[in-house]
């Protein structure tokens, strides 16, 4: 009850201040699933908009595996469609975006005392109408459980993280993304993570930045429980 109260008081706020700011919405399912202590299945839903939750633009379909190598090391291969509408309203044609890409992805952890740090490197191949390209991507995520040792049902925690985007082709610096919000484990298989999102793109001289309230929804569905899981944001 108290997590649905603080999400009600902050949606709110935030939508009172969607008209000054043009704040965008961003929302996400992420599902995994356990298949051996090793191995994990993951799925990925997103859904974005121009501004709260109006204009919407943007949706990406993505799914893949992983294997942890051990607590702190994991791989994974993946692979999505990304597609991206014209502005203004609501999927308005014609579709300015749509991308089909594979990618590879390193995750190391290591802790100081609760608080876990994630460093993340993707290496991407994309696929465009207009051609092929490859982009290279750097994440690191710190999560730290709020009044208890480590995540279990019933858990608050805070999250925050950047990540930088890098391809071989000019502009190489192409994005940065700045993410911070608190999450709530609410039993084994469902937690939930509100945020704010802040998304700067190196496309000219200028570049151009955009503000996201972001909503996530976790859900793990475990054949066996992965022992090397923790506190994990979405996959993007």
């Amino acid at each position: 009850m108290r997590i649905i109260i603080l999400l009600s008081v902050l949606l709110v706020s935030v939508t009172g201040h969607t008209q000054k700011s043009h704040l965008g919405s961003w929302n996400v399912i992420n599902s995994r699933v356990t298949l051996a202590p090793h191995w994990e299945l993951f799925n990925e839903l997103q859904l974005r908009s121009q501004s709260m939750y109006q204009d919407h633009f943007y949706y990406e379909v993505k799914g893949g595996v992983s294997y942890f190598l051990s607590k702190n090391f994991s791989v994974l291969a993946g692979v999505g469609r990304y597609i991206t509408y014209s502005d203004p309203g609501s999927f308005t044609k014609p579709i300015t975006g749509n991308e089909f890409r594979l990618w590879q992805q390193l995750t190391m952890n290591n802790y100081l005392t609760r608080v876990k740090f994630e460093h993340r490197y993707r290496v991407e191949q994309r696929w465009f109408k207009t051609g092929y390209r490859n982009r290279f991507r750097y994440r690191l995520n710190a999560a730290v459980p709020i009044a208890k040792k480590k995540m279990e049902p019933n858990t608050f925690y805070v999250a925050a993280f950047n990540e930088i985007f890098l391809t071989n082709k000019a502009p190489y610096f192409e994005r940065n993304r700045f993410f911070a919000g608190f999450g709530y484990q609410i039993n084994n298989y469902f937690s939930i993570q509100p945020g704010y999102v802040h998304q700067f793109d190196y496309r000219n001289s200028l570049g151009t930045g955009k503000n996201f309230f972001q909503l996530t929804l976790m859900i793990d569905v475990d054949g066996s429980r992965n022992p090397y899981e923790g506190i994990r944001t979405n996959m993007d």
